[in-house]
């Protein structure tokens, strides 16, 4: 008779999770071939152990909802299922009761086809177009009362990305430029320019950027010793961010 012994069991266990990891990497190394590219294999496949926490705590265990909710980490950042901009992802996740891991990604994967129809346009121009948008906006001056930030940025973000502004809405907006204004000054970022920086940041990878293990850059520009300077710090960030708006725009526009 066979027996099984617990610590056989677990090593079962573990052999069959890291295995389901491997699936994961290799899905978004063919899903984001350019940020695979960035990451390298080993800090995606930390993003996909995070990932997968993030997802078993909304009752994501199987293969399908793990892979979706993976995706819309790399589509919306990894902090989607609390972003103020996808209030949406927030209420389906939640829903556990009422309805299975299954029938729940079923329906996300519904609204994320109607939220990339309305908002990145047939062969994602709009958002291309949104990315050279941002380079422009940033190659100018940036200047504006510090009471004026969400009503200011309100209208950068309608300028930059109207098709998102227009579907995420004034109040969603609105709370999410808030959480950037305190983002910033939780970094003693104090200038208009950098403060903008941070909200137009969190526009583009979501609410929790600054701690996302798919953009590692920016982390690491935070926590970075060396700028004991906020403004030195923030400077930093901003090129940084430029320097990889350039890349994706060189990515999108090179014909494949």
């Amino acid at each position: 008779m066979l027996v099984i012994r617990p610590n056989q069991l677990e090593v079962f266990r573990a052999a069959a999770r890291e295995s389901f990891v491997d699936a994961m990497v290799a899905h978004l190394a063919d899903f984001t071939p350019p940020l695979y590219k960035t990451l390298g294999p080993d800090a995606t496949r930390e993003a996909v152990r995070w990932g997968m926490e993030q997802a078993a705590g909304y009752g994501f265990r199987q293969r399908g909802p793990v892979r979706l909710y993976l995706e819309l980490m790399v589509l919306f950042g990894s902090r989607f299922a609390t972003d103020p901009q996808y209030p949406w992802a927030a209420a389906i996740l939640a829903d556990q009761d009422a309805a299975s891991q299954m029938r729940r990604a079923r329906t996300l994967h519904r609204h994320v086809l109607k939220y990339r129809q309305a908002v990145a346009g047939p062969g994602d121009g709009w958002t291309l177009r949104a990315l050279r948008n941002i380079r422009a906006w940033a190659a100018g001056p940036i200047d504006f009362a510090p009471d004026r930030l969400v009503p200011t940025m309100l209208d950068v973000c309608t300028a930059i990305y109207p098709e998102k502004a227009a579907y995420v809405g004034h109040e969603a907006l609105t709370a999410l430029i808030r959480k950037g204004g305190q983002g910033a000054r939780n970094q003693r970022f104090t200038s208009p320019r950098a403060m903008a920086l941070v909200v137009v940041l969190m526009l583009a990878f979501g609410h929790g950027c600054g701690t996302d293990p798919f953009y590692p850059w920016i982390t690491r520009t935070l926590r970075d010793e060396r700028f004991t300077d906020p403004a030195a710090r923030a400077a930093r960030l901003e090129q940084r961010a430029l320097t990889w708006l350039e890349r994706v725009l060189v990515n999108l526009e090179t014909p494949s």
